[in-house]
């Protein structure tokens, strides 16, 4: 028998390499970047470590040195990183920024990378069982078929050991490359017992954009979610479970680059239902870790410490001289 699971959260995905420009316009009249990296599992996975839970993240990566500078960056912000496999076959994924004013584009290199060979052999049960949440998002499963079946080996685990399905279908069409994973995204949702989602996520899934009919679908028609975040941005967020619903106001902020923002929202509701909050300080948390991300250039930066929240939580003021 296997034993438990040590961590409060499991996720799996993959996280690139993200090299930045050193400075501002088209990437061919740059001349520097500095490395970074990205994945939306492993940033949730770190701003959840940061907020003092602890989570493992499980992915492959190459064995080569981006893949080893991806391990030890995710590892050295407190995140498990015992479920990585190093793929002697495949590279590791890298990803470019190009930003301007007020703009952030992105330039991916991760056709057949180490993460897309994902399989199920990859989500081992000592890593997930005992775990209370498992967290998916809707890039994994549309990378390749076998991560399709990876994240339905892992949903399946879960089941099995009553063990709660987090999921963002955080979609990226540009990595749909002409084909419609919405019917598979809306099934995973539907699975799901926490549901975090942004607005223009649950049009293309669900064909409306009033949160009260997502609620609906979500909570009583069909899923079986327990408690659902829709996220809006600048306009902030509504959040539901079984018995309350309420629109959650956004932190007041300076935006300097929003990637990364959505993932720090889940960070900090997920760590509100671990801590066992009402659905509305949930939200407010999510509100206040997305809204901190957005004002530091990069995805994980700008994630608050779990002081930091508990300080904009009681209003108290940081000293800094």
């Amino acid at each position: 028998m296997a034993a438990s699971s040590p961590f409060e959260l499991v996720t799996l995905g993959e996280t690139m390499l993200a090299l930045v420009p050193g400075a501002s316009g088209p990437l061919r009249y740059v001349n520097s970047f500095h490395p970074r990296i990205a994945g939306a599992e492993s940033n949730l996975a770190i701003g959840l470590a940061k907020l003092g839970h602890s989570a493992s993240w499980i992915s492959r990566l190459g064995d080569d040195e981006f893949g080893h500078y991806v391990n030890n960056m995710i590892r050295a912000e407190g995140v498990d990183v015992s479920g990585v496999t190093f793929d002697p076959d495949h590279r590791t994924g890298l990803m470019f920024k190009e930003m301007s004013a007020g703009e952030t584009k992105v330039y991916y290199y991760r056709e057949n990378s180490a993460a897309s060979c994902m399989t199920p052999a990859d989500v081992r049960a000592e890593t997930l069982v005992g775990a209370k949440i498992l967290h998916l998002t809707g890039i994994t499963p549309i990378l390749s078929d076998s991560c399709a079946e990876t994240v339905r080996h892992a949903m399946s685990l879960a089941d099995t050991h009553s063990i709660r399905i987090s999921i963002d279908p955080n979609i990226r069409r540009r990595l749909w490359k002409g084909r419609d994973y919405a019917p598979l995204l809306k099934e995973l949702t539907l699975k799901s017992h926490i549901v975090l989602l942004g607005l223009d996520e649950a049009e293309a899934m669900f064909k409306t954009e009033a949160p009260e009919e997502i609620f609906d679908i979500l909570l009583t028609g069909g899923g079986r979610a327990e408690a659902e975040a829709i996220k809006n941005g600048a306009d902030g967020a509504w959040v539901a479970d079984r018995n309350t619903r309420k629109r959650i106001p956004p932190m007041q902020c300076v935006c300097v680059e929003p990637i990364g923002a959505g993932d720090a929202f889940n960070a900090g509701f997920l760590a509100g239902l671990l801590e066992g909050l009402d659905i509305g300080m949930c939200g407010r948390m999510g509100n206040i870790a997305g809204g901190l991300a957005t004002q530091v250039v990069g995805d994980i930066e700008g994630y608050p410490s779990r002081q930091k929240m508990r300080d904009i939580l009681t209003s108290a003021k940081e000293i800094y001289r």
